[in-house]
């Protein structure tokens, strides 16, 4: 569900909003003032919505009109391409979404939902609020960019601009541009297209852009940052079971989780999850160290049938198994830090075998699923974790870049891949949903310009062109508004 703290912080914004412009459109006193000033400077208000429009941006978007005129054809021409294949892909695309999101609804557990190519985003359910910042401004950044491409278009087809503006319609931003359209209707079906792809263009180039950004970083940044050392931390979940006196701490450099190498954060994620999905790593110890606990006998079993040999309230002391020419299983419970440091990790006692001191291969009896991993961040001493893997995952956030001077912020690198990353993904939506041939949307225009431009010599009649395009938006619009109502109830009530 969202959290009632987001649904009372926007209704309370907006109820104080047009509460105000209630008030000041009633009061004699500055009413005239203030639809003049509104009026003046472009602004609009109604419930949950405010827009505002202003020419000064014309200029400039004529001056990137003419730059270059045969380079600009070539751009456009491209865009019109993209835009038409980018229409039929979209349909395939959200046909396929629906039947992912049709068969999660239909299983026990929603696995799988995270291989969905998009998924409908709800502030403070499936995004975080600490990165709210990010969303709005890449949706931004994304929608100017993509009225930017439709302007330019417009003036290079000798369309007349009217004005630039920008939007808040709940929650979410957005810009347009005023085309005159007049102007628009008289130019040929090409033309159009050209005009109206211009928009799914311009987001899908800058989806490119940001991921050439993201894989130029190291490179960007390397007089200032290194990477391949380690995975560097940089926030440690309060309470988890990575933080503590002995834990990791914001600025340690991850280096090794057992014998497993981490030189980045994908190397973390790799070896976490090869940890999870092995049976737990033993470690060579000295038979020396197990004379006082070879007494078998002190072992019960626990509800999930694994074996304990520890006391309940232990902190320090860990149930270890292992077996000697003996007896086939032993018990014993070890001191865990003294036990494993400094020791190398086994399967087998023939792993141990190596050195001329007799040792034996000593197996952590733990629950099922859960598992002891030794991390190391030197200089410090290891951190010793135990239980699911994946609460050491996330319980820790980590950056590639080290910085190789103190005063650099290691936050820095991760707010621009973090921005980098939610611009290819919000830009690359905005493409796709924007190409949908559904009605007031990019795609109604482009797919009424792409039937002029094809079908007017096979179908004469305007009404029929116009009749096929109908249907056309119907299955279009009934297709997206069926991914945006189950996406938001699988978002939302499950």
């Amino acid at each position: 569900m969202i959290p009632i703290a987001v649904v009372v912080c926007v209704m309370g914004g907006w109820c104080t909003v047009y509460l105000a412009d209630t008030l000041l459109r009633s009061s004699s006193l500055v009413k005239n003032r203030y639809e003049s000033w509104l009026s003046s400077n472009g602004f609009t208000l109604s419930p949950f919505h405010i827009k505002w429009h202003t020419g000064i941006f014309n200029r400039l978007f004529a001056r990137c009109a003419h730059l270059n005129p045969h380079f600009l054809y070539i751009w456009f021409s491209a865009g019109m391409v993209f835009g038409v294949l980018a229409m039929f892909g979209s349909v395939v695309l959200l046909s396929k979404t629906l039947l992912q999101t049709l068969s999660q609804m239909m299983a026990d557990t929603p696995e799988g939902s995270h291989e969905q190519i998009l998924q409908v985003v709800v502030p403070g359910v499936n995004l975080p609020v600490s990165q709210l910042a990010y969303f709005f401004i890449a949706i931004l950044v994304s929608g100017v960019i993509h009225e930017f491409g439709h302007g330019v278009a417009a003036l290079r087809e000798q369309v007349r601009l009217n004005g630039f503006g920008m939007f808040m319609f709940v929650v979410y931003p957005g810009a347009f541009v005023d085309l005159f359209t007049t102007h628009l209707n008289l130019i040929s079906p090409v033309q159009q297209l050209r005009i109206f792809c211009a928009g799914v263009w311009h987001n899908f180039m800058l989806c490119i852009v940001a991921l050439s950004f993201l894989f130029l970083l190291p490179i960007i940044l390397f007089p200032f940052y290194y990477t391949g050392a380690g995975a560097l931390v940089t926030e440690v979940v309060e309470g988890s079971p990575s933080s503590g006196p002995r834990g990791l701490f914001r600025g340690d450099l991850v280096t090794q989780l057992e014998d497993c190498t981490v030189r980045g954060v994908q190397d973390w994620h790799n070896c976490v999850q090869h940890l999870s999905h092995n049976p737990q790593t033993g470690y060579c110890v000295h038979t020396a160290k197990l004379q006082l606990s070879w007494t078998a006998g002190r072992a019960f079993k626990r509800l999930d049938g694994t074996m304990e040999c520890c006391g309940n309230n232990s902190l320090t002391d860990l149930c270890f198994s292992y077996s000697n020419n003996v007896e086939s299983k032993l018990f014993a419970c070890l001191p865990v830090r003294k036990t494993i440091e400094a020791s190398r990790t086994c399967r087998t006692n023939t792993d141990c075998q190596t050195d001329f001191i007799p040792s034996l291969c000593l197996i952590p009896s733990l629950e099922n699923q859960t598992r002891l991993i030794r991390v190391k961040h030197p200089p410090q001493t290891d951190m010793l974790f135990v239980g699911y893997p994946s609460h050491l995952q996330y319980s820790v956030s980590l950056t590639n870049f080290v910085p190789r001077l103190g005063f650099l912020h290691p936050d820095l690198p991760v707010m621009l891949e973090t921005f980098c990353k939610y611009l290819v993904s919000l830009s690359g939506a905005l493409a796709v949903v924007n190409a949908v041939p559904c009605f007031a949307l990019d795609g109604q225009w482009m797919l009424t310009a792409f039937l002029e431009a094809t079908l007017r010599s096979v179908v004469p009649e305007r009404n029929n062109r116009e009749l096929i395009g109908f249907f056309f938006l119907l299955g279009g619009s009934a297709l997206l508004a069926a991914n945006v109502a189950l996406g938001l109830w699988m978002v939302t009530a499950r």
